[in-house]
C-alpha cells in the first residue's frame, strides 16, 4: 500500500496501488492488455489554467487535434473496472449504455452526489487522424468520497458511476456525472476502455485500448473546497501529476481540457487516440 495512503473506511484496503497489483489480482485479458501497450505521451505544449474574476476555470490540454494526434497511453484498469476481469460485471446489464451515468440503475437509483462535471471524450484513429465512429467507451470513476460502486463496503449494490457510450461520426462520447474525489496516493482521474463497438463494450469482450483521464489541478482545488470534499482537499496536497503512480511518466495525452466553475458545473475535454 502507498506509505501516506490514509482510505476511507468504506473503501478496500488494497485501493488503486497500482500495476503490479493490477497485474495480480486482473485476469488473463487484462494482463495481457496491459502488457501490450506501449503508448506514449504526446509532446505538444499544454497552457497554463486561467482563472476568473467568478471562479471559472479554462484549462488547455495538449491533446487538440491540431497540433496532431500521439496514441494515448495503455493504463492500469485498476482494481475495481466493473468489467467482469475482476469480479462484478457492469457491462452485460441491462441500463449501462446511457450518458447520464449520476445514478444507479436497476433494482437501486441512488444518485451520487457532487460537484456536476460533463466528461466529453472524443475517439480518434491515431494513424488515419479519423473519428472512429461507431466504437464505444465504457468509463468510471469514483464518487466524492472515494469510493468504488459494485466493490467499496455499502456500495456493492450500488452501480453508479459507470456508463457505456456509442461514438458519433465525429467520433465523441458525452457523460454527464459528477467531479470525483482525491483519494489518498492517487491524482484525481476518470477510468475508460475503448471498444471496437457498442456490441463488444456490452459484451465485456476486449477493450481496443484501457488509459485513465487525469483532471487539472486549478478546478480540483476550486472543487474540493465546496461542501462533500473535505478529505480531498488534504489528500490532494499530499500527491502531484509528477509523483502519481500513473501519470508520473507522462500526462500531457491524458490532462483534460476542463472549463466552468463550481455554480454551473464543468465540463472536461480530451481527445482519445487509439
Amino acid at each position: 500500500m502507498h506509505p501516506d495512503q490514509d482510505i476511507p473506511d468504506t473503501q478496500a484496503s488494497d485501493h488503486d496501488r497500482g500495476l503490479a497489483f493490477d497485474l495480480a489480482t486482473l485476469g488473463r485479458r487484462r494482463v495481457l492488455a496491459l502488457l501490450g501497450g506501449a503508448g506514449l505521451a504526446a509532446v505538444a505544449a499544454c497552457a497554463p489554467a486561467a482563472t476568473g474574476s467568478s471562479g471559472a476555470t479554462t484549462t488547455t490540454s495538449g491533446s487538440a487535434v491540431a497540433a496532431g494526434l500521439t496514441e494515448i497511453p495503455d493504463e492500469t484498469a485498476g482494481p475495481y473496472p466493473g468489467d467482469g476481469s475482476n469480479g462484478p460485471n457492469a457491462l452485460t446489464e441491462s441500463g449501462i449504455v446511457r450518458s447520464d451515468i449520476r445514478s444507479s440503475f436497476g433494482s437501486s437509483t441512488t444518485t451520487a452526489q457532487g460537484v456536476p462535471l460533463t466528461i466529453d471524450l472524443t475517439v480518434m484513429d491515431a494513424g488515419a487522424g479519423t473519428p472512429l465512429a461507431g466504437s464505444a467507451v465504457y468509463l468510471w470513476h469514483c464518487d466524492r468520497d472515494g469510493n468504488y460502486s459494485l466493490y467499496a463496503r455499502g456500495l456493492t449494490g450500488e452501480n453508479y458511476l459507470r456508463g457505456v457510450q456509442e461514438a458519433g461520426t465525429a467520433g465523441r462520447v458525452s457523460f454527464t456525472s459528477i467531479f470525483p474525489a482525491a483519494y489518498s496516493g492517487r491524482w484525481p482521474h476518470v477510468h475508460f476502455e475503448v471498444y471496437r463497438s457498442l456490441a463488444d463494450a456490452t459484451s465485456a469482450g476486449d477493450p481496443v485500448k484501457t488509459s485513465q483521464l487525469a483532471l487539472p489541478e486549478e478546478a480540483c482545488k476550486q472543487v474540493y473546497a465546496t461542501d462533500g470534499y473535505s478529505r480531498s482537499t488534504g489528500n490532494l496536497s499530499r500527491t502531484s501529476l509528477a509523483r502519481d503512480m500513473v501519470f508520473s511518466d507522462g500526462w500531457t495525452s491524458q490532462l483534460a481540457a476542463v472549463s466552468g466553475d463550481t455554480a454551473g458545473g464543468y465540463t472536461a475535454t480530451l481527445v482519445v487516440a487509439v
